[in-house]
């Protein structure tokens, strides 16, 4: 470290750190001195490209398996995520709809877990600039608000598209997403290669791409190889983060600290700084997503320019959610969904339907005997999520009626979506949650917890907008 003590300490280099200290650093003085300190290393686009592809990369010491990083107490449930500089921007698919209004209000409009402390007004602005910084190819009318032109055009649509879109309207839209559907601020077209993970053309927004400015930053250090464990607190004042580094202990003093980890270290790092609030790793989870083959009568969907090309959202809103969860559809429009009969090949569509979960008490967080590694135990699904899908199966042969088809095939449930959510729920009121509708602790007043974890409820849809737009309001509101 160069300094003996900092004004802001930052843990990690993901959405939620990158986002937060964006805003951050536009707001202070040039005099600030501020301190990132991330698990991994920086594992560069075109070397994991090379190991997708087989060949050796010197870089690839850096991989680190997400088995390996925590202790899963259910081997049925997986939990893949990315450590290293940009963190999960590394291996997401750049799916990016916003939440809609009512995500935000469970309770009073549905009489379902907890309204959120911040509502859709309050993060509107910060929707907006998010989508600038991502460079977001979408379409002009949406089912949540949203006025005027995405940064980049929507993707186009398949034939299936098209005609659902003709019938739904704007409850089905070209997805929007951080996969650009043309070349824009140094990233190259999507060339619909379905490896979205590793994109090969680049197309997908990433923080090395990014060019947020952030960590070039003269006021920022970063240092790689800092395993973060623990806090040390003083009458509820954060004074310092614990790390780990090359096996030796280090200690790093500052007057802020904001934890950027995923939900799993966030909480790993709170429980062994002793933080005594009941629910700080509780109900945690994500969506449940299962797939549905449609096989079509005597018609080939073709056309379409992306992984997943469109959402779905006849089944998401609405009076419904007093008893079931809603459903967001995604559009797969990879190649291997294909038939297997001569003459058919083309006559098939693939939808992957998301259902909000709840945060339930028994799934949680905890640590473990090595106090750089959690322990995660996920056990059940609520019901409200169970009962969705049955509603599903008997809806949905209706919504595509204005389709030619020919059967419905569901597949089983995925063990995964890549969303790990909860265990640092934002709350107005302390009892009912770990931070504040500013992501700041409840309890110690210096110590922003940042990201996913602070989500009320789920939501069907795909969380890294929205955490990156919390973000964005925690650090402008706060400083």
């Amino acid at each position: 470290m160069k300094n003996s003590h900092y004004d802001l300490i930052v843990v990690g280099t993901g959405f939620a750190s990158s986002f937060f200290l964006k805003k951050y650093l536009s707001k202070v003085k040039s005099d600030q001195k501020v301190l990132v300190l991330e698990r991994g290393h920086f594992y560069p686009h075109a070397e994991r490209l090379k190991v997708k592809k087989g060949e050796h990369s010197d870089f690839q010491k850096y991989e680190a398996p997400w088995e390996e990083a925590i202790v899963n107490m259910n081997t049925k449930k997986r939990w893949p995520f990315t450590t290293g500089y940009g963190g999960c921007s590394n291996c997401w698919w750049g799916c990016t709809p916003r939440f809609m209004p009512s995500d935000f209000k469970m309770k009073s409009l549905f009489g379902i877990g907890e309204d959120w402390p911040v509502d859709y007004d309050d993060l509107d602005p910060y929707y907006y600039e998010a989508e600038e910084l991502m460079s977001i190819s979408g379409p002009e009318g949406t089912p949540f608000p949203r006025k005027g032109k995405y940064p980049l055009p929507p993707h186009e649509f398949s034939i299936v598209d098209k005609i659902l879109h003709k019938t739904y309207g704007n409850q089905y839209i070209s997805q929007p997403t951080a996969r650009a559907s043309r070349a824009a601020n140094g990233r190259n077209r999507c060339m619909t290669s379905s490896t979205c993970d590793i994109c090969p053309v680049n197309a997908k927004f990433t923080l090395e791409n990014a060019n947020l400015g952030v960590y070039e930053d003269k006021r920022v250090e970063l240092v790689y190889g800092a395993q973060v464990y623990s806090l040390e607190v003083q009458n509820d004042v954060v004074n310092k983060v614990l790390y780990q580094l090359d096996g030796k202990e280090y200690q790093a003093s500052g007057e802020v600290v904001a934890l950027g980890a995923n939900p799993f270290f966030n909480t790993n790092i709170l429980l062994n700084a002793g933080d005594k609030n009941p629910l700080t790793g509780r109900g945690f989870g994500e969506q449940l997503g299962m797939q549905v083959l449609i096989y079509l009568d005597g018609m080939k969907n073709v056309g379409g320019s992306t992984w997943v090309n469109a959402n779905g959202y006849m089944l998401y809103d609405g009076a419904h959610r007093k008893d079931f969860a809603a459903c967001l559809m995604e559009v797969n429009n990879a190649p291997y969904y294909i038939r297997m009969e001569r003459g058919k090949w083309l006559n098939i569509a693939s939808f992957r339907l998301l259902f909000e979960d709840l945060p339930l008490y028994n799934n949680y967080i905890t640590t473990s005997a090595n106090k750089l590694i959690p322990e995660v135990h996920f056990t059940e699904r609520s019901s409200y999520t169970m009962k969705a899908i049955d509603n599903m199966k008997k809806t949905l042969p209706g919504i595509l009626s204005c389709l030619p088809v020919e059967k419905l095939k569901y597949l089983e449930p995925f063990p995964n979506e890549g969303h790990i959510i909860g265990g640092t729920r934002m709350s107005k009121d302390p009892k009912l949650g770990v931070v504040d509708q500013h992501l700041i602790h409840h309890q110690y007043r210096n110590l922003f917890v940042l990201g996913a974890g602070g989500f009320t409820t789920f939501s069907a849809s795909n969380p890294t907008l929205t955490l990156s737009a919390l973000s964005l309001y925690a650090a402008d509101q706060a400083f």
